[in-house]
């Protein structure tokens, strides 16, 4: 893989595969151009919960059949996600090592309503790089293209449908 520029689409809480390629990279772009993509990491994460992954999922509001981008996508008021969220990634990490001690930082994210998929998953993200004391330079696309001869596509390929690009090791939740 070319570590040289990587491309990335937003995602909600993303797996460790794409920040183990972000932290690889030389380059780091989001697209900021793409069309919105349904049933993608961009509005869903999974979690360790007690009987395995449990998915999470952002509701969005529907479109027409038109494609919009996904900065434009707006996070439905439909049910408490933000509630229901929480409550599951406290179930699950609460008896992990170290869950007080980040708590405090992600509990505002389940609090405060946002009304773009784009801000919300850009601000957790840049909550993770100061957590992880990572500090990538973060370039937006400026237009997009099917083609990327100058880097590696990962738009599409860290895909919750797809199997993992990268090797992790077992992690055992608590």
């Amino acid at each position: 893989m070319n570590h040289s520029a990587i491309y990335f689409s937003t995602a909600y809480l993303p797996p460790v595969s794409y920040y183990a390629a972000l932290v690889k990279a030389e380059k780091v772009f989001l697209e900021y151009h793409e069309n919105y993509t349904k049933q993608s990491y961009r509005n869903r994460c999974h979690i360790a919960a007690a009987n395995g992954l449990m998915a999470l999922s952002i509701p969005v509001e529907k479109q027409g059949k038109e494609k919009i981008l996904t900065r434009d996508i707006r996070i439905s008021e439909h049910g408490d996600w933000q509630t229901q969220h929480w409550r599951s990634i406290s179930s699950a990490y609460n008896s992990s090592p170290f869950f007080e001690y980040y708590q405090d930082d992600f509990q505002p994210f389940y609090e405060k309503k946002w009304d773009f998929l784009w801000d919300y998953n850009l601000e957790l993200l840049n909550l993770t790089f100061k957590l992880l004391d990572i500090s990538p330079e973060i370039n937006f696309t400026s237009e997009f293209l099917t083609n990327l001869d100058n880097g590696t596509d990962l738009r599409d390929k860290i895909h919750p449908k797809k199997k993992c690009l990268f090797e992790n090791e077992k992690y055992f939740q608590v």
